[in-house]
């Protein structure tokens, strides 16, 4: 069966850049939307996971499931600025870790 999945990417390879785009569309830098099988979509997943190994980047997958959300998140690679994916009960929640230069008192601003 078919799902639509979208991979956003830094600093990959060429090569797996050609990989994802034979397989899905590119409507901005770095990021791959598409119609996939379970088995390609897993197949370009340890692609990109094993080009992030090697260019020290980072990748996120977003695909369809069968839970709550509809949806499930994937990431990879130590550039995801300190964000993890954390599930609470079914809920899949981006959890950020706060830095030493951060500050938690700091006031929000609109832009």
């Amino acid at each position: 069966m078919s799902t639509f999945a979208v991979i956003t990417t830094s600093a990959v390879a060429d090569g797996t850049r050609g990989a994802l785009t034979r397989w899905m569309l590119e409507p901005a830098p770095g990021v791959y939307v598409g119609t996939l099988t379970n088995r390609v979509r897993e197949y370009l997943w340890e692609a990109v996971c094993e080009s992030i190994d090697d260019q020290e980047g980072w990748a996120a997958l977003i695909c369809n499931a069968d839970n709550e959300q509809g949806y499930d998140i994937h990431t990879h690679g130590p550039g995801t600025r300190g964000r993890t994916i954390v599930d609470l009960d079914g809920l899949s929640l981006v959890s950020w870790t706060l830095t030493p230069d951060s500050d938690p008192e700091a006031e929000i601003t609109k832009r």
